[in-house]
């Protein structure tokens, strides 16, 4: 007879023993019997689709009335996985293509100095101009869409190939055909390329001792930069500051954080979300800026400067003045891979401290000024800055 406590010790072994066999033989990618090897039924189905990719590729390869190379067949492969995302920010990237996108956020490449991404129709879009470059001294604008760069058209195109193609030489000339919602017929810029070398923070100081400072994007360096700034203008003893984040089409997240420690003093800034539900916090942990802060937004303020917009909204440290801006709450992950490649891929969505996602939808400002559309004829500076004359405005009666 077998006491009952040995059945019951022999019979949790037997449940163990029974439970690893069963986990292996499902999850482990083969298993051993003789002359066969046996998989599980979703590995055996991707192995199957794996083959049937092959084989295509063979077919292509042999049958192609122009001819191709293995390379070309399996980038357009990889590139494929991410295209069926229908997601405009998650790419492959190959090699040139991931090398150039390096030298883009540097903050120093041979182009007009224009933003831009894929809308959901496939056009590429104009996220904004950078400040004091061809692109935008030639008068392109948030929203518009770039259908040709010559005389080739750009519609469904990729991201990063429609990129390449405006870009180029410091010198040389391209030509780009725009649509623009408030103009019907097509319109044509022919911009001379320049080395963009973008600074990203300007400061000075305003009327009635109000501080300024323009922030053009959240390069690698900004948020030293901004901190520089901030500091020789408290030395000068600025009443309040004027943070100018229009047409700043976003950059690093870490550079965001750094300027809102200087602002926003300890709390939350950001949080986001991965498919999984799981939450990152991100706080700011320095001092409040403890003099009036107005922030001017656009519809080219995107990306990271919507997590400093909608930080600096949502804990009632300062005011927004301005439109609504662009709303792109994605965030994606950048890889490099063995061979020189790599890949953007959305793995993150970005929320509010109020827990407001803003993708797709934008920031509301506190106070909403339309800035002053350029006549046919005006020069640009003959124009008056409404957005800004406003902020001064409203800064003085927050200073008396």
């Amino acid at each position: 007879m077998i006491s009952k406590k040995k059945a019951l010790l022999m019979g949790i072994v037997l449940v163990l023993i029974t439970s690893i066999l069963t986990f292996m033989i499902t999850n482990t990618i083969e298993v051993v019997m003789g002359e066969r090897v046996v998989i599980a039924k979703s590995d055996y189905d991707n192995l199957k689709k794996v083959e049937k990719l092959l084989g295509l590729k063979e077919h292509i390869k042999k049958n192609y009335v122009d001819g191709t190379q293995d390379d070309v067949l399996m980038d357009g492969a990889m590139k494929g996985l991410f295209e069926a995302l229908e997601d405009p920010y998650s790419t492959y990237l190959t090699p040139s293509e991931f090398k150039s996108m390096n030298e883009m956020t540097s903050g120093s490449f041979g182009g007009i100095g224009v933003i831009v991404t894929k809308s959901e129709e496939g056009y590429i879009t104009v996220v904004a101009p950078v400040e004091d470059t061809p692109g935008e001294k030639a008068g392109i604008k948030t929203n518009d869409k770039i259908i040709k760069v010559g005389d080739k058209d750009l519609l469904g195109m990729e991201l990063d190939k429609a990129v390449d193609l405006i870009k180029g030489e410091p010198g040389t000339k391209v030509v780009l055909t725009i649509m623009r919602e408030t103009v019907q017929q097509p319109m044509t810029f022919e911009i001379k390329r320049e080395m963009i070398n973008q600074k990203a923070v300007k400061s000075e100081v305003k009327e009635s001792d109000i501080g300024y400072i323009r922030l053009s994007s959240f390069d690698q360096d900004a948020g030293k930069d901004f901190k520089r700034a901030l500091s020789e203008l408290k030395a000068k003893n600025i009443k309040g500051l004027i943070l100018d984040l229009r047409q700043n089409p976003g950059g690093y997240v870490s550079s965001c954080l750094e300027i809102a420690d200087e602002l926003l003093g300890e709390g939350m800034v950001v949080y986001t979300e991965d498919v999984n539900k799981n939450r990152e916090v991100y706080n700011s942990k320095g001092s409040n800026i403890e003099i009036p802060l107005i922030v001017l937004v656009d519809e080219g303020s995107a990306s990271a400067s919507e997590i400093l917009a909608g930080a600096i909204k949502d804990r009632e440290v300062g005011l927004l003045i301005g439109v609504k801006t662009f709303g792109k709450g994605l965030v994606q992950s950048v890889e490099g891979l063995k061979d020189g490649s790599g890949f953007k891929l959305t793995t993150q969505k970005y929320y509010t401290p109020k827990g407001i996602s803003i993708n797709k939808i934008g920031i509301e400002p506190d106070i909403e000024v339309k800035a002053m559309e350029v006549q046919e004829g005006q020069r640009q500076d003959d124009l008056k800055d409404l957005q800004l004359e406003r902020a001064i405005e409203e800064m003085v009666k927050q200073i008396k």
